[in-house]
């Protein structure tokens, strides 16, 4: 098929299940950085979105909420565009009865699906399905979504920059794990495979909305002029990269191994985001602008819940490539590491880390 629907990508799943060290009871601190856009969210949908148009074209609408993890932001999430679409549904057309709605939750393959869908909501309004697959490739039928949602997603790349793990190359990335406080090299590697991978991204969703659907994007971002040295993840993974390290030099694992070990993750400026957007074409940027993710999280929960946090997002991935038995130490040693350096986080630059993007089909 054309459509590139069965290319097969990296999977990086979060935890599955609900256990101590699962997403589902580690990822209260993405629901509260994302909670300062729901009101966002609302106004988008009142004020950008012709539902009265997209209605007429179908007797169902369609959401999709792309890199859905396993729960429960992503029901929070749903239900809050829901309730707007509804409320706008209410006002905009107020004779009519209300069409169906349809829910999609996207990720990997190797997503706890089972997870997800045993804890659906029992008095959810829509109808659910699940749709396996990479966001970088097409995952629907043209012109069948009406709304696209996804958050804390797309700062996963589908794939490490190939140059950072060449030893032959300038970005050879040789005693890190991430582009924080790496050569310029490495950084520019790590931007040119996110505007890669984003001009894809948007590529397949362009095919998949409908004219007049929109999309709303939630992602870590970085301000320009801010190393990333300088923002809460940076100081996080510069601290996983250092325990690494030091068990390497321990020889609890081989230096080799840290080498070739490099973390997908990256986090874009507004005006990377902008410049990749109008490149594409396809979209009119409603609103794009970054926000404080912090502003409702409580600075005195300590570096704990940081660590945690990081063992939910990334324990699947450091498995994948060191095995699963240095984990717990890893961790411990990060827990204590972070503790020891909790004075760069209480100093991490957090204004501006989150972007907040409204697009609608063209």
């Amino acid at each position: 098929m054309s459509n590139n629907t069965g290319k097969v990508l990296e999977s990086y799943p979060m935890n599955g299940g609900d256990g101590a060290y699962s997403y589902t009871k580690n990822s209260y601190l993405q629901r509260a950085a994302t909670s300062i856009t729901d009101a966002k969210i609302h106004e988008a949908i009142t004020e950008k979105l012709d539902i009265g148009k997209l209605s007429s074209t179908s007797n169902t609408l369609r959401i999709a909420d792309l890199g859905c993890s396993v729960g429960p932001n992503t029901f929070i999430a749903m239900q809050n565009v829901l309730e707007a679409m509804q409320h706008k549904y209410r006002t905009q057309d107020p004779s009519s009865k209300f069409p169906a709605f349809q829910v999609l939750y996207n990720d990997h393959a190797s997503n706890d699906f089972n997870t997800l869908f045993a804890s659906l909501p029992s008095e959810r309004q829509y109808f659910a399905a699940g749709v396996p697959g990479s966001f970088y490739n097409r995952l629907f039928p043209k012109s069948s979504l009406h709304f696209v949602h996804s958050s804390y997603a797309l700062q996963w790349l589908a794939k490490v920059p190939e140059e950072v793990l060449d030893k032959n190359s300038p970005a050879w990335n040789k005693g890190r794990i991430h582009y924080t406080n790496a050569a310029e090299d490495v950084g520019n590697a790590y931007a040119a495979q996110f505007a890669k991978d984003m001009g894809i991204f948007l590529d397949a969703r362009a095919k998949e909305l409908v004219a007049g659907g929109m999309m709303v994007l939630i992602l870590p971002s970085i301000p320009d002029g801010i190393p990333n040295s300088r923002v809460p993840a940076g100081v996080m993974f510069d601290l996983l990269g250092s325990s690494l390290m030091d068990m390497a030099k321990e020889e609890i694992i081989s230096e080799s191994l840290v080498d070739s070990f490099n973390l997908p993750v990256y986090a874009a400026s507004l005006k990377e985001m902008k410049d990749i957007i109008e490149r594409n074409g396809c979209f009119s940027i409603e609103k794009i602008e970054t926000t404080n993710p912090l502003s409702k999280i409580d600075i005195q929960l300590g570096t704990r819940p940081c660590t945690m946090h990081l063992r939910a997002g990334m324990e699947g991935i450091i498995s994948k490539h060191f095995g699963n038995k240095i984990i717990d130490e890893l961790f411990d040693r990060l827990d204590r590491k972070a503790e020891e350096y909790s004075y760069l986080l209480n100093a991490s630059y957090t204004a501006g880390t989150q972007l907040f993007i409204v697009l609608t089909r063209k």
